[in-house]
């Protein structure tokens, strides 16, 4: 052991001792780390550095400078102890929670260099960023440590990851683009022909309902919720766009559809056998397709900018929003009264090296093999998926937090745990 682990584990103990027994349990075998030269030095682990090789503390002066003057700060990721010890400098610095990302990670800084500048500074709160429920705010999150986040954290990291991309993601939606401008313009009249979104909220009060998704684990469902919807007396089954045509393929008529995508088209809803089948939408969506829909249409909208103006001249129900189509789903279900929500097909992932149910590799967006991230599945175990699916997860995961009066059911172990459910064991082997 280092010179340095005795004194950096002594201020631990003294300050967390709980945090401390942890950390002594981390296997910091498994850290496939390295020393790397430039005009400085700095770890690389598992061939990414964790700072700057040049100027470690020239780094952390540029990262410290995007966080405004306040009272408490928080930093995600321990890196080499650079960006605590430069915020600490603040004189108006009242608190500054630092979470660790990587247990391991850190268990090894802890063997390799003084800590102690910043772990004995008063102001410091140290934390597995695990232990919380969601992020907090204002933060920096190590960049690294965003890519080296051990599974126990990987829940926190999944939604810094989602805060720090979301005006990037959002650039696609805004109002003054040519483009959707004039889907909103070509919309309107079929908006206005059409029912409110808002008829339906409270018309299922106290029902369950089945909100269906298009992930992979839907396949091992279809003979099932055939035999559902063969009752009498069942749960309501509520379908995105693009599980319309798989589940009707096997003989299963859900009894509402849920569209919000601007590129959906007639070969994801065709509309020849749509009477009887309500479909809710958004204004962006394609009015060909809306207008040859057979079934009663409810339009509404979401909190989205791109709505602002229509939502204030002529007012309709609101949706949640926040990606995919699944949220406006289970909003609505929420909205309508639903007491249980079964997901099915919500898998944020690629179990069984797919994409998604009832459609080839890459038909609704891309193919497995370009995968590169990863979520948990029911199982604990590491399930691929792409950077978006793990941002719709945190959007969910966030609204299911907000609404405890409704039970959440989760139909699949194989697809990303979903944190606030629980797994339907009618479904579930």
């Amino acid at each position: 052991m280092s010179e340095f682990f005795q004194p950096n584990a002594q201020v631990i103990q003294q300050r967390w001792p709980a945090l401390f027994e942890r950390l002594m349990a981390e296997d910091t075998s498994v850290v496939q780390a390295e020393l790397v030269q430039g005009l400085g030095s700095t770890l690389s682990v598992n061939g990414i550095q964790l700072t700057s090789r040049h100027d470690r503390v020239h780094e952390a002066r540029i990262q410290a400078a995007s966080l405004a003057e306040k009272s408490q700060l928080h930093v995600y990721g321990t890196g080499l102890g650079d960006l605590p010890t430069v915020l600490l400098e603040r004189a108006g610095l009242e608190r500054l929670y630092v979470h660790i990302l990587n247990g391991a990670v850190f268990a090894l800084v802890l063997q390799l260099l003084d800590q102690r500048p910043w772990l004995e500074d008063p102001r410091v709160q140290l934390f597995y960023a695990g232990d919380l429920s969601d992020i907090c705010t204002p933060f920096f999150a190590l960049p690294a440590e965003m890519l080296l986040a051990d599974d126990f954290n990987a829940k926190i990291r999944d939604r810094l990851v989602s805060e720090v991309h979301l005006s990037f993601n959002n650039r696609e939606f805004d109002p003054n683009l040519p483009f959707i401008q004039q889907r909103l313009q070509d919309c309107l009249p079929v908006l206005l022909g059409d029912d409110d979104v808002a008829q339906l909220f409270g018309t299922a009060s106290g029902r369950e309902i089945y909100v269906i998704g298009t992930g992979p684990t839907l396949e091992g469902h279809f003979q099932r919720l055939a035999a559902v919807h063969a009752q009498a007396e069942r749960p309501l089954l509520m379908c995105v766009d693009t599980a319309y045509r798989p589940l009707r393929e096997h003989g299963i008529v859900p009894d509402l559809v849920v569209t919000i995508d601007q590129r959906i088209s007639f070969r994801h809803l065709p509309f020849e056998d749509s009477a009887g089948i309500p479909l809710v939408y958004l204004p962006m969506s394609d009015p060909a397709v809306l207008t040859a829909w057979k079934g009663k249409r409810y339009g509404g909208y979401s909190a989205s900018p791109v709505y602002a103006a229509l939502r204030e001249q002529y007012p309709r129900g609101q949706l949640h929003v926040g990606g995919s189509v699944i949220h406006p789903a289970v909003d609505l279900a929420v909205k309508m009264g639903a007491a249980r929500i079964t997901l099915f097909g919500a898998d944020f992932a690629f179990p069984m090296n797919k994409t998604h149910a009832g459609w080839n590799d890459g038909d609704l967006g891309p193919v497995v093999d370009q995968a590169r991230h990863w979520v948990q599945d029911g199982h604990g175990q590491r399930v691929s998926t792409q950077l978006n699916f793990r941002g719709y997860l945190c959007v969910l995961e966030r609204y299911i937090a907000a609404h405890p009066q409704v039970q959440f059911f989760n139909s699949s172990r194989a697809g990303a745990l979903i944190a606030g459910t629980q797994f339907n064991q009618e479904f579930v082997q």
